[in-house]
């Protein structure tokens, strides 16, 4: 054979070595999991912490790596049409080039390496970082004039989009939740941990207004009541904390503890007023972060949300702020109610006090935010679909469900049943 020859075919064999190296590398650095790297540079691992180093210059890699490849590929095309045609002849020569060449760069320098590389990204990125941090510090004049033309034509030709700090913290929170679900499916974190982590990046969106307990449904002490009276509704609420309140929840006074309670039976010298604690007022907009920080500084458990009239709008305890983080909190003395209990038929049982964007969830459907804007619960869905106060026995459609009222005092609808 010809000794030319077996010197083009070293140097194309080489080339597509390079050039599979390349490929393989792209695709690691671009799949890698930077937690893991930065836990494997925390153990002491050296090479980690370089691709760690390598990834936090990810343009500049990729700018390295697109040189090279484009380098490789148009020299191995080249090459190769040198080797084939001192092989085959000028008359086949260049489509024999043309053929295998193609091939062997689609099939083994780009998808084959790439694949493999994608099975386990850390461990190729570690393969590739020290070559390929050479070539960057060689490579680093071309690829800041690279830079520099890339700042000057976005600036000229595309029109950045002004965002604010609210739509930029929504689009991070929102690609966290992602990638949160993408590692449960992948199996990396359980479904619990996986809810946990969901709850603490929706905590920073949530409101006081989101979380409440409305003001009907607020048990609380009138200021004039006697000891005996007092008693009775801490028995008959079964809560520990309550609100206290002159003439109506309007005007809430403060909020008494059942242990200065009973302290105060105990010794009826006590006067009421001075086991009153001044309350923690909030408005319906008040972050839950933010309110969780006052309650703490305020060694309080207990905020009074106002509405913008100063009325009374509802009342959030600390218990409605950490549940929202870590799911429902029972003590041996709540009862546990279902918002959504499957019934025979296709039917749904559903407490009418729940989220209608849970419920519109629940059963898969896209929630109408023109009609529902104004709304928080399914009793309030209902009243606003019928127009009036819900009775019993009321029934009306919404797409594919079949609502029937079975549950209602004189104010709202109590229990529905959803037919689907």
């Amino acid at each position: 054979m010809n000794p030319d020859i077996v010197i083009y075919l070293i140097v194309l064999l080489s080339l597509l070595l390079l050039g599979t190296f390349f490929s393989a590398a792209e695709m690691a650095f671009s799949a890698l999991s930077r937690p893991r790297v930065k836990t494997m540079g925390e153990n002491g691992s050296k090479r980690a912490s370089l691709v760690l180093s390598m990834h936090e210059r990810f343009d500049e890699l990729l700018s390295t790596l697109l040189i090279c490849n484009n380098i490789v590929a148009i020299t191995a095309a080249t090459v190769g049409v040198v080797f084939f045609v001192r092989l085959a002849g000028e008359e086949h020569g260049p489509w024999i080039s043309a053929v295998v060449i193609t091939a062997v760069v689609v099939v083994l320098t780009d998808i084959f390496p790439k694949s493999v590389a994608k099975e386990s990204p850390e461990r190729a990125a570690m393969f590739c970082a020290p070559f390929l941090n050479l070539l960057m510090t060689l490579l680093k004049p071309v690829n800041r004039l690279i830079a520099k033309l890339r700042k000057g034509l976005s600036n000229a030709l595309i029109k950045k989009e002004e965002t604010n700090e609210e739509d930029e913290r929504a689009m991070v929170g929102q690609e966290l939740l992602f990638r949160v679900e993408e590692a449960e499916n992948d199996g990396d974190i359980s479904e619990a941990d996986s809810l946990l982590i969901s709850n603490a990046i929706e905590f920073n969106d949530l409101r006081a207004e989101d979380i409440l307990t409305p003001r009907v449904n607020i048990a609380g002490i009138p200021k004039d009541s006697t000891l005996e009276q007092m008693a009775d509704i801490f028995m008959e609420s079964g809560y520990s904390r309550l609100p206290v309140y002159e003439e109506s929840l309007d005007n809430v006074q403060g909020v008494v503890h059942i242990r200065d309670f009973l302290k105060c039976m105990a010794d009826e010298s006590r006067p009421l007023e001075a086991i009153i604690v001044p309350p923690v007022y909030a408005a319906p907009t008040a972050r839950a972060r933010d309110l969780l920080g006052i309650l703490k500084k305020a060694k309080s458990h207990m905020a009074i949300v106002i509405d913008e009239y100063g009325g009374t709008e509802g009342l959030v305890t600390m218990e409605d702020i950490l549940e929202q983080l870590v799911g429902d909190i029972y003590d041996e003395n709540d009862e546990v109610i279902e918002e959504f209990v499957k019934l025979e038929d296709g039917k749904h049982q559903i407490n009418c006090s729940a989220d209608i964007g849970k419920m519109f969830e629940y059963f898969g459907m896209d929630e109408d935010e023109e009609e529902t804007a104004h709304l928080s619960t399914v009793s309030g869905w209902i009243m606003n679909t019928l127009g009036r106060i819900p009775e019993v026995g009321d029934t009306f459609t919404h797409g594919k469900l079949t609502v029937t009222v079975t549950q209602a005092d004189q104010r709202r609808a109590e229990l529905c049943v959803v037919e689907v």
